[in-house]
């Protein structure tokens, strides 16, 4: 009985709403000749899902269907506390209803994510990550960096801190098609064999978990004031005024208690929430693309040139992908330049150019004092290698300018900002994408408080939880990454020497690189947070 009311209101849905379905086959146009009518479908959403007057109320809108925004999604659905939420997602992005698959011989894309193990413990949670695996991936166990002076280098290993990975690279569409498919696991529509532009979802979890997805763009948004509510005139009229009015440009409305702003680095939600940014351009722009050799790479390589770092990071199958920063100008030459000269150029820079290879370590081996020894990882030890040698392009080339932005709030009353709406770093260690996803993890778990208790999720005392949590964490990492970025922007001898000295002493010093590792994993945080 439950599967045959769901299918009458998702079929209801598609005659009453403005949306546009696609032809259907024989038998589900049969099926539609016994949907409810309009007026019993209206009430069944006031009774059910919070419409009221036709206007639809949430508890929650997240505003942005990335990577991030999809993850929050996920997340609460997959909690105790949460999974009986209403969550709107907002997002134009045709990819979030369309239902494209990602096929394995699909050339791979040049956007992709270093995650960390913390990270993949959030997917492994939520259910998401048995999707990821079922696509092109890349663990890696080693990383090597270096400097273009041949000064020195480090060596990391997993097992120096009683790890099996240090992260895994996997392409940006294969992350939001898992947290996707995450979510759509449970449909479960006897009318359903169609998409269209609002689509109830309901998760394995619980199928009391509702969730629509607007296919259009964040137009204004009002939230209360004691004015607004108190200026309001019935009990209803006060219920709707304490609660965000979003106004999306398709012309719907929608009430929310708690707005989400996972609307990127340029967030509209940001702007109308009147939240103030701090921060500056890098006079650098990164150049990325994926390319090719002979031979599957399983290690992680960033060698600092004297324009910035260029990395190249295994992404499976052959393929790994190239992360370069240089001066906007440069970056521009590359993009447009002929494949193999760009081929060529990448070879130089992870190779002999700029700089000479690093010589024999200073502090290893029998030169070590012996009282260090006890303390020096398997892998101070190791020589250096040089990354395999790239013999073509396999995606196109994409430039962007690099940036610092973090706002001066996270949240306010019935908003919350979270991944790059709330901070954006320089792509140096790849921890972008996974503070967001520390965001998301923090953030659940303040709702899910939130509900235990019966607080309102909209409350600025609650959400500022999550910024005491967030906030320091993400400045602590920004911190970190804008210094290496400015320590290895300039070509000084003394500093190329202490530059030098500091990766041999990260290499050597067993405690120092557990750390190092540790932190960069997302499962350590820096003492003075602790």
């Amino acid at each position: 009985m439950s599967r045959l009311i769901a299918s009458r209101r998702l079929a209801s849905n598609i005659c009453v709403s403005k949306l546009s379905a696609r032809t259907f086959c024989n038998d589900a146009s049969a099926k539609l000749n016994n949907v409810p009518n309009s007026s019993q479908f209206n009430k069944e959403l006031e009774d059910e899902q919070g419409f009221t007057n036709d206007v639809p109320q949430y508890d929650i809108a997240i505003v942005g269907g990335g990577m991030v925004g999809i993850a929050l999604a996920s997340s609460l659905a997959s909690m105790p506390l949460t999974k009986q939420l209403s969550i709107a997602i907002i997002d134009s992005n045709p990819a979030l209803t369309n239902g494209a698959s990602i096929k394995k011989d699909d050339p791979p894309d040049p956007r992709v994510s270093t995650v960390t193990p913390a990270t993949i413990s959030l997917f492994k949670g939520i259910g998401a990550w048995q999707y990821v695996e079922q696509h092109r991936h890349a663990y890696f166990d080693r990383m090597q960096v270096w400097d273009y002076t041949g000064f020195g280098y480090t060596r990391y290993n997993a097992r120096d801190a009683g790890k099996d990975v240090l992260g895994c690279v996997v392409e940006n569409k294969v992350l939001q098609k898992s947290l996707l498919s995450c979510l759509q696991a449970s449909i479960s529509v006897s009318a359903g064999l169609f998409f269209f532009s609002t689509l109830e979802m309901k998760t394995e979890q619980n199928k009391d978990f509702k969730k629509t997805i607007y296919s259009t763009r964040l137009s204004s948004m009002s939230l209360p004031t004691r004015s607004s509510v108190s200026a309001a005139g019935d009990l209803q009229s006060k219920s709707l005024a304490n609660l965000a009015k979003l106004e999306l440009s398709d012309g719907t409305n929608l009430y929310a208690k708690l707005v989400v702003g996972a609307d990127g680095s340029k967030s509209h939600v940001r702007e109308l929430a009147g939240i103030k940014t701090t921060g500056w351009n890098y006079s650098q722009s990164a150049v990325i693309c994926t390319v090719e050799h002979p031979a599957e790479n399983f290690c992680a390589w960033q060698r600092f040139l004297p324009a910035g770092p260029i990395a190249l990071l295994p992404i499976g199958d052959n393929f790994s992908n190239i992360v370069w920063t240089m001066s906007p100008k440069e970056a521009a030459n590359h993009k447009i330049m002929n494949e193999d000269d760009f081929v060529k150029a990448v070879n130089n820079a992870l190779d002999f150019g700029y700089g000479p290879h690093p010589g024999s370590r200073p502090f290893s081996g029998d030169i070590l004092p012996s009282f260090f020894r006890p303390d020096v990882t398997s892998s101070a030890n190791e020589g250096f290698e040089l990354p395999p040698k790239v013999t073509k392009l396999a995606s196109h080339r994409m430039a962007f300018p690099l940036s610092l932005m973090h706002a001066n709030q996270y949240v306010s009353r019935r908003v919350a900002l979270i991944g790059d709406a709330a901070h954006t770093v320089h792509p140096l260690a790849g921890q972008g994408v996974n503070m967001g996803y520390g965001d998301v993890a923090s953030l659940s778990n303040v709702i899910a408080d939130g509900v235990a208790v019966g607080s309102d999720i909209g409350e600025v005392t609650l959400l500022k939880k999550y910024e005491a949590d967030r906030k320091t964490a993400n400045i602590a990492m920004m911190a970190v990454l804008d210094g290496f970025q400015k320590a290895y922007s300039v070509d000084f001898g003394p500093l190329n020497i202490l530059r030098a000295a500091a990766f041999n002493g990260a290499n050597v010093f067993a405690p120092l690189k557990k750390n190092i590792i540790s932190y960069a994993s997302g499962e350590l945080r820096l003492p003075f947070l602790s």
